[in-house]
């Protein structure tokens, strides 16, 4: 930052097409801001019909993100897209009541980790578990890897401290709020493909 205005340095500028401002801002009436541009982007990209249909380019390419021209609907992603960055950061209040609770008598330490479905508890040892976490919720993955379980796994051989218990249930509660958010967003997202914004 040598060759900058000092003024500069505490300001932040969006990378953001101005061609999709400018866009967006002739569809709804007004400008949207940063954020809610951002957010709607996160829960398009959350949405399980979107991730489906374009599998194949996803994996080849940048992802297209589809606008929508209706400001309510673009208002409704964007609020479930800031729900789920909150839950993803750890930072919501959604999170204050836990789904997973920790049961058994032992040390804490991580060692052989089983899931049983029926009581819907992870095992990581012979006496302690963690209880609650639904199978959806247990076989959840992001980047290929299942969150639960790679959690526990990359503990193995330590002892978990009361803040580990508490992050891993803070972990297993976003997993099931992202699940029913992504469920909510799948409802109105054939919504958005019906009527898009054509960038020129």
């Amino acid at each position: 930052m040598l060759f900058e205005p000092e003024a500069e340095y505490g300001s932040k500028t969006p990378n953001l097409s101005p061609n999709i401002v400018k866009q967006l801002k002739k569809s709804f009436g007004k400008t949207p801001t940063p954020e809610e541009i951002f957010f709607y982007v996160y829960a398009i990209l959350y949405t399980n019909i979107y991730r489906t249909k374009y599998t194949e380019f996803l994996k080849s390419d940048f992802p297209r993100v589809p606008f929508t021209k209706n400001l309510k609907l673009f208002s409704n992603m964007a609020t479930h897209g800031e729900r789920l960055a909150q839950l993803h950061l750890l930072q919501s209040s959604e999170l204050n009541q836990p789904i997973a609770k920790f049961r058994g008598k032992g040390e804490g330490a991580v060692e052989k980790l089983r899931y049983d479905k029926m009581g819907r508890r992870v095992y990581f040892n012979q006496g302690q578990y963690f209880e609650g976490i639904a199978t959806e919720v247990w076989e959840y993955q992001i980047g290929g890897y299942q969150v639960c379980d790679k959690w526990l796994k990359d503990r193995k051989g330590r002892t978990l401290s009361t803040d580990d218990i508490k992050h891993y249930c803070r972990i297993a509660t976003a997993i099931q709020k992202t699940i029913e958010i992504q469920n909510e967003i799948d409802g109105i997202y054939p919504e958005v493909e019906n009527d898009t914004i054509e960038f020129r």
